[in-house]
């Protein structure tokens, strides 16, 4: 008997060639026909796999969720394996920006994704904070990782400092000092401005959880 010509449709394929659409075309480019044309079958043939478009989004999210790393959660370390985990958690949806407009209002329900809530809930538990702490710095640290892998601050600024001077000399030097300590040219862009926020933005995270601790 010979071979099919067309690889067999399955419901992880679907929730890959998904993925694929958002990454290339952002969320409102996943539609079923989008994707049917993508695997090459008729948008009818999707439903024999996948029930709704929201159990594909919910695929879709198991599959972000699965890059996330939760190893760092574990570290007897609650620090630094808090500094891990979400650095780990924020280069996932630097690879995937698209889709946390697809996913950031949706309930949480993919299973990978509510063991790592659990995770990190019980290392802050470990660290000393009591429950209701415990989920507001896991809410926090939601905001800080989505936002910044959502947002580019540096892209927002694209004249050099002295075209900003006359009516914003606050915002010319900073944008100045910024470039110089990123070692670029005036003009030339902010390099690392976006990581360094992010990691500013951690530290002061990490000296909260320190400062509510017993």
């Amino acid at each position: 008997m010979g071979r099919p010509s067309r690889a067999l449709l399955t419901r992880e394929r679907i929730a890959l060639a998904a993925l694929q659409v958002v990454d290339e075309e952002g969320p409102d480019g996943l539609t079923m026909r989008a994707l049917a044309e993508r695997l090459g079958v008729k948008a009818a043939s999707l439903y024999n796999h996948v029930e709704s478009k929201e159990a594909l989004v919910d695929d879709v999210s198991e599959l972000v969720n699965e890059e996330i790393d939760h190893a760092p959660l574990d570290d007897p370390d609650w620090r630094a394996g808090l500094a891990a985990y979400a650095r780990g958690y924020r280069a996932v949806f630097l690879r995937h920006p698209n889709t946390i407009a697809l996913l950031a209002r949706r309930r949480v329900e993919a299973s990978r994704a509510l063991r790592g809530y659990d995770a990190l809930l019980a290392l802050l538990g470990r660290a000393g904070l009591d429950p209701a702490d415990a989920a507001e710095v896991a809410a926090a640290l939601d905001y800080l990782v989505l936002g910044s892998a959502l947002e580019t601050f540096t892209a927002g600024f694209t004249r050099e400092p002295a075209a900003y001077r006359p009516e914003y000399p606050a915002l010319a030097d900073a944008l100045s000092a910024s470039f110089a300590r990123g070692g670029a040219a005036p003009g030339s862009g902010a390099p690392g401005l976006d990581d360094r926020g992010f990691e500013l933005g951690l530290r002061l995270l990490l000296d909260g959880v320190a400062a509510r601790r017993p």
